[in-house]
């Protein structure tokens, strides 16, 4: 008998109906697998296709067949278990770097994944519009492009801006530092803080290692230039780096004491990691010492635990901390007003 029509598009035609209509709960007849092919323009018989399932199985592919009713084939392990889906769903729509269209545009790309019964699921559970979105809808292509660049080890440039209230106050807008001046800088990592991304980034007009968030990057470019700052780099634990900065924003990085009531262990633990060496003080207190950079936003941090949170040392670095206090209640509205 002559070969029907097709016939190298039929393991593809195949492989995707199985990945898309079936599932455990939703087996697919052997009709259906032949209407599937019609709709293709393929002819086909019965037993080639059983021959084309066990061709499947072959490859890898996990082509179950069930007695049980109803009774069918079904494609049963995956790339993802549906599970883990769920857990990048969540990553996605809670990413604050990608914009909703972004967002929206890679939850279809996983829900092609799995079969559209499943992919029902993970619909049900995005809740994307009332999140808090970038607005830079390039920030997905700056980011393949600082990985290219780190890869390379190449310079990149860029202007950055920041978010400011116009004179008319009607709504945000931006605004370029240095007047609208391209920023070259040598990229060393990307990390990730408080749902954003962050490039980690040597400065050489600078001399020093900045920090710059990537959906506030505009008009990124590769350079032909190799990237400095091998020697500020040498020797930095980028993760343990990452524990002492807040808010990534930059700062002096200074070894500090600090004094906490034994109930912020947690807290504790979860910004400088669980192996931080601490000594017990008194009952209920312990102590640490620990690389942070200093800023503003550090001392914001140790103020929220109030009088169960103490910076002891060194010195200088207390002092300042009592300023910033000085000057934080000092804006604060009288009682009397």
């Amino acid at each position: 008998m002559p070969r029907g029509k097709n016939q190298k598009r039929k393991l593809f035609v195949l492989l995707r109906f199985l990945r898309s209509e079936s599932d455990e709960q939703h087996p697919v007849t052997m009709r259906q697998l032949l209407a599937a092919l019609e709709r293709e323009d393929i002819t086909a018989e019965r037993k080639s296709v059983y021959d084309d399932l066990e061709t499947l199985r072959e490859l890898g592919y996990d082509v179950i067949q069930t007695e049980e009713q109803p009774a069918g084939y079904f494609l049963g392990a995956r790339e993802f278990e549906l599970a883990e889906l769920k857990l990048l769903v969540d990553a996605v729509q809670s990413s604050r770097f990608l914009t909703e269209k972004k967002s929206r545009d890679l939850i279809d790309k996983l829900e092609r994944l799995e079969s559209r019964w499943q992919a029902g699921a993970l619909r049900r559970q995005v809740h994307v519009a009332d999140r808090v979105k970038t607005m830079n809808e390039s920030v997905y292509y700056s980011i393949d492009t600082l990985h290219a660049a780190i890869s390379q080890e190449k310079r990149v440039s860029f202007r950055y801006f920041e978010w400011v209230v116009p004179e008319d106050g009607s709504s945000f807008r931006r605004q370029f530092r240095h007047g609208g001046a391209k920023y070259c800088v040598s990229p060393w990592a990307l990390m990730w803080d408080n749902q954003n991304y962050y490039l980690v980034a040597y400065d050489g007009a600078a001399g020093r290692i900045k920090h710059y968030r990537v959906d506030k990057l505009d008009s990124l470019s590769l350079e032909d230039m190799p990237r400095e700052g091998q020697e500020a780099f040498a020797d930095l634990d980028l993760a343990r780096y990452a524990k002492s900065v807040f808010g990534m924003y930059g700062g002096e990085l200074r070894y500090v004491g600090l004094r906490f009531a034994s109930s912020l262990a947690g807290a504790v633990a979860d910004r400088f990691g669980a192996d931080v060496l601490l000594a017990r003080d008194g009952a209920d207190a312990f102590r640490v010492t620990v690389p942070v950079a200093v800023s503003p936003q550090f001392f914001g941090w140790l103020a929220g635990f109030g009088s169960r949170a103490q910076l002891l040392s060194p010195p200088d670095v207390a002092q300042s901390y009592a300023a910033w206090l000085r000057e934080t209640l000092a804006a604060l509205p009288s009682a009397s007003e």
